[in-house]
């Protein structure tokens, strides 16, 4: 009934090796996740009672549904669907499927089931290890149930909002950037409705039943309210149709109505950006020689190329979609709705948060970065996939100009990225927030939001070189753009969303001694993950010691600023951290520079020091 789209991907993704490497590791992180879990709520050195297996399998239960499981199926399925569309535009396939005779809806539901089936096939695995936790008591056999549902119907919603802006939209990185923003607006949009009833009241509407109202319309389409439902023992949980079935009729019939706008818009939208040809008209022949001498390859007026044209064709042409402007005008709506939220304490007049700043700093800065490596990793793949890019490499232009061009353009293309978390970190720094002074010294307060504000800053500006020569980086060294895309994006998420997780289970614990073993782990992940990305087909001295390098820097940057003195509201010393963390993330930059620039066909894998 799916066409012969689906069939291929459900007979060719079990067959590839890396299907099985990632059960393999995915299984593994659940059994570190559970030792964590048993570490925090037993430890070693006592007998479990009833009691404590009981809020051990609660405890493991909540960390792997709402803080592992939940976060990963929003980001990758839509990411997964949009770019398994994207790649197709891009290496000018997707027109061969239109010229067959396949239909609408077997082209839009094949390719959109087709990208989620390793993701389903994930979750498939992580069910029976969910049963499990039910022996143990705390969990009932129906919250299994429910939790499953809800993380299948997020996966599914999302997988199709990623799909639909992929099969709108011409470009790869429009199609991702879209994908990414829209997933974030809908989120601040759908935690915004808790607002209605205060703006009720201030209007002078008031009506008892409206925070009744917005909860259960937030718990209809919110997964992480409709999550933690699941997670609560109350009689509406119990009930025939429980909020995280609720949950599930609302995402289907959202699924259903992308989905069908998909299939009607998808002969619209495709192919798009296709030239008109004109007929010729009839005319002398001195006519047709004068416009053979005029004639040049593109249409339109002839333009004047730099010195560098790789750095003329980012900047002056329309390289990454012909509607730029609307991912910047939805990256600006999103940011206007973070910064509401995290602004908000700055001007209440009551306690502030002492890491207040925290929250809207990294809110905005790893959507910028994610941002920025998509634009970084889609400049090359986009050149690839179309044929480009080996053109350009018979050129006489040098690794130089090839290389610098390109980040030029990427920084100027994202500069509405790059700016925001800069102007942001000045606001928190002009309020005081950035870094808290000791009790016995308050006059040191200005000093140290001072110097936090420059060491925020210089660390923000080598990050985002990092994500721009990353997606450089890895995009020159793998064929297959859609590992490449993944790869980039799935290294700035996961050094950021990893380095939180472990944060948050030091806040929960308050202790790092019992969970030693589990960081060591995570950091270890980090570090193998991160090598195999930068030098896993050719392998570097300088890129194996930043991979071990850079995910400690950044445990090591965010435990000691937020984590400084447990049990106390001082910030520790900024300019340690960001030492630390600049020297990492920079010594990065410059071993993925070194090579391109120096040895750039050796960097790209086209000849080896034994051929030459």
């Amino acid at each position: 009934m799916l066409g012969p789209i689906f069939v291929r991907e459900w007979l060719t993704v079990p067959r590839q090796p890396r299907h099985y490497v990632m059960r393999v590791a995915y299984l593994g992180l659940l059994w570190v996740l559970g030792l964590t879990a048993w570490q925090y709520t037993i430890g070693w050195e006592q007998t479990a009672t009833l009691g404590d297996n009981a809020r051990f399998g609660f405890l493991l239960f909540q960390v792997l549904t709402y803080y592992v499981q939940l976060p990963l199926l929003i980001f990758f399925s839509a990411l997964s669907a949009a770019s398994a569309v994207a790649r197709e535009k891009d290496r000018r396939t997707f027109v061969l499927l239109l010229m067959t005779d396949l239909r609408n809806y077997e082209i839009v539901l094949g390719k959109l089931l087709g990208s989620l089936l390793q993701i389903v096939l994930l979750l498939g695995t992580m069910v029976p290890f969910l049963f499990l936790l039910v022996l143990l008591g705390g969990v009932a056999p129906e919250q299994v149930v429910q939790a499953t549902v809800v993380m299948a119907a997020t996966a599914l919603a999302a997988g199709s909002l990623g799909s639909l802006i992929a099969l709108w939209r011409d470009k790869t990185f429009p199609a991702l950037a879209l994908t990414a923003l829209f997933l974030v607006l809908y989120l601040c949009l759908v935690q915004g409705l808790g607002k209605l009833p205060a703006l009720a009241d201030w209007l002078g509407v008031h009506s008892s039943h409206q925070w009744l109202a917005v909860e259960t319309w937030q718990k209809w389409l919110n997964p992480f309210q409709a999550m933690e439902s699941v997670l609560e023992t109350t009689a509406e949980n119990a009930a025939a149709f429980a909020p995280p079935y609720r949950f599930a009729v609302a995402m289907l019939v959202l699924t259903f109505l992308l989905n069908a706008w998909a299939i009607l818009r998808l002969r619209v939208w495709n192919p798009s950006g296709e030239p008109i040809m004109q007929r010729e008209a009839p005319g002398t022949e001195a006519d047709e020689d004068k416009d053979r001498a005029a004639a040049h390859a593109a249409p339109g007026a002839v333009r004047g190329v730099w010195a560098n044209p790789i750095l003329w064709r980012e900047i002056c042409t329309r390289a990454y979609g012909r509607r730029p402007l609307l991912v910047k005008v939805a990256y600006f709506v999103a940011l206007a709705l973070i910064c509401t939220v995290a602004l908000e304490p700055l001007w209440a007049s009551g306690p502030r948060s002492p890491y207040l700043a925290a929250y809207g700093l990294v809110s905005v800065g790893v959507l910028s970065l994610l941002l920025v490596s998509a634009q970084a990793v889609t400049a090359i793949t986009s050149e690839r996939d179309t044929g480009a890019l080996d053109l350009l490499l018979v050129t006489d232009l040098t690794p130089q100009e090839f290389i610098f061009g390109k980040l030029l353009g990427i920084c100027y293309n994202a500069k509405e990225y790059l700016v925001p978390p800069l102007i942001l970190a000045v606001v928190y720094g002009c309020y005081g927030m950035l870094a808290t002074p000791p009790r016995a010294h308050p006059e040191l307060a200005l000093s140290k939001n001072v110097e936090a504000l420059l060491c925020i800053e210089m660390g923000a500006v080598i990050l985002m070189g990092f994500a721009c020569v990353l997606g450089v980086h890895v995009a020159l060294r793998n064929v297959n753009s859609q590992a490449a895309i993944v790869n980039t994006l799935a290294t700035i998420f996961f050094l950021s969303a990893g380095t939180g997780f472990c944060i948050k289970l030091i806040l929960i614990n308050s202790r790092f001694e019992s969970q030693w073993f589990s960081f060591i782990f995570f950091l270890a992940a980090g570090i193998g993950g991160l090598l195999w990305v930068l030098s896993a087909d050719r392998p570097s001295g300088a890129l194996t010691l930043a991979s071990f390098l850079d995910p400690p820097a950044v445990f090591y940057a965010v435990t000691t600023i937020l984590i400084a003195k447990p049990g106390s509201e001082e910030s520790g010393d900024p300019l340690v951290p960001f030492l630390v963390v600049g020297g990492a993330f920079g010594f990065t930059v410059a071993a993925m520079l070194v090579p391109l620039l120096s040895e750039f066909d050796v960097a790209l894998g086209r000849t080896t020091a034994g051929q030459e």
